[in-house]
């Protein structure tokens, strides 16, 4: 028989423990009490593993059971001179338990947990206290079930990886054709597309989302596959306390992520409070070395173009300073200039470039005063008090500005001409 590296031990367990004459008495009262071994072993692991104990539904105990059952079947087997197989039982179990992502660990610990009881039960029921060599075919059995512990969970291992790969990769490809869709709009004619989201849960109603772009404050770092993943991961995670659901991928250097969430349980309740606002809150986790724009709430699937448009010009107002910014949180004037500033600095009047130099020459005394103006209503005492200096220092600044410009800036239009100006100047 060949006998992989894995069984080796197993095989040579087996051998020693058949010198003791075990065999010929070992089915029947192990096959008698296979069933309530299984319940109990079951019970005690979910009792005593943490992972079991949080999740485990009622569905997933009794496929533990199923399993333990299965374990219990194959050690009498063995023990009656069975060949040792691929053990593909415990090959189908690691598949579905990776399906589900159920932790590896658990599993691995739930083995580790049984190994005593499987133990003691096959000591109760194969070795009598009246049996020769009592305390060697102890030995032996214990190393027995020690081998037969390795090997399973080795092959347990092996197939959950796998097959967490291959599952992980496929699912990825899902997330991220289901990302492009959303993030690149959909013909709801299109039946593939709208059955895709459908099974997805993106076309359930009462539904609303949000869409975040977020990136380094060095945009050279997201040139970099692993470091932009990790801010994709350590966006998944600075917004997991909120129980939203996130879809989230790395494209043209940004990382784009669709929450979405419900917005009420049903038309008697009140809506929840704006995801855009929860959402926000929970970026500014991400640290000073991120910036992130963020959409309003989206009450379609199919405005999610919208929302990536919105996040998109609010991400260009991001900062060291303000690193998350919400796009309802941008003035109708800051939208103007972001929109219109590449029409505008080709047709900045001739003025500007005088009133550029001369407010570089005094350190950007000339423009700050103007908007020291503007925020204290065009009151020149206000304006005086919120730079800390006399009234006739504002007074012969905006003296200096109107010899420039021509403009009076105690005058609202042409205070408002010379700050457009300003901002569209980047002054």
């Amino acid at each position: 028989m060949d006998v992989s590296g894995i069984d080796l031990g197993l095989v040579q367990s087996l051998e020693a423990l058949s010198k003791f004459g075990l065999w010929a008495r070992t089915s029947a009262p192990l096959n008698e009490q296979a069933a309530t071994w299984a319940r109990l072993a079951s019970e005690a692991v979910v009792a005593a593993t943490p992972a079991f104990n949080a999740t485990a539904g009622p569905e997933r105990v009794a496929d533990l059971e199923r399993h333990a059952g299965a374990h219990i079947t194959e050690l009498c087997r063995l023990l009656d001179g069975g060949a040792v197989r691929d053990f593909e039982f415990v090959r189908a179990y690691a598949r579905q338990r990776a399906t589900q992502r159920f932790p590896i660990e658990a599993t691995l610990h739930a083995y580790r947990f049984m190994l005593p009881m499987v133990s003691r039960w096959l000591r109760d029921g194969v070795v009598t206290p009246q049996a020769r060599n009592r305390e060697p075919a102890l030995a032996a059995l214990a190393e027995f079930v020690t081998q037969y512990n390795g090997a399973v969970s080795i092959v347990f291992a092996a197939a959950y990886a796998e097959h967490a790969s291959v599952f992980a990769e496929a699912e990825g490809d899902r997330r991220a054709e289901l990302l492009g869709i959303l993030v690149g709009g959909f013909e709801e004619s299109d039946t593939r597309i709208v059955r895709l989201l459908k099974r997805a849960g993106y076309l359930e109603q009462r539904l609303r989302f949000c869409v975040a772009l977020a990136q380094a404050t060095d945009p050279l770092e997201m040139e970099n596959t692993a470091r932009a993943q990790r801010l994709a991961d350590a966006l998944v995670e600075c917004v997991a306390p909120l129980s939203v659901r996130v879809l989230v991928g790395v494209r043209g250097n940004l990382v784009t992520a669709v929450f979405s969430d419900i917005r009420r349980v049903s038309g008697w309740t009140a809506p929840q409070a704006s995801l855009t606002d929860r959402v926000a809150e929970r970026l500014l986790g991400l640290g000073p070395a991120v910036l992130v724009g963020l959409s309003g709430d989206q009450v379609s699937p199919t405005l999610i173009p919208r929302g990536v448009h919105e996040a998109t010009v609010a991400l260009d107002f991001a900062t060291v300073s303000e690193r998350v910014v919400p796009f309802y949180s941008l003035s109708i004037r800051r939208l103007l200039i972001h929109r219109g500033v590449e029409y505008v600095q080709p047709a900045l009047p001739a003025w500007f470039a005088r009133l550029r130099d001369a407010d570089a020459k005094c350190q950007g005394d000339l423009v700050n005063t103007l908007r020291a103006l503007a925020n204290a209503d065009m009151n020149v005492q206000g304006a005086a008090r919120g730079l800390h200096v006399h009234a006739n220092t504002i007074y012969a600044r905006l003296q200096r500005i109107e010899d420039l410009t021509g403009l009076n800036a105690q005058r609202y239009h042409d205070l408002t001409q010379l700050l457009l100006a300003a901002d569209c100047g980047r002054l």
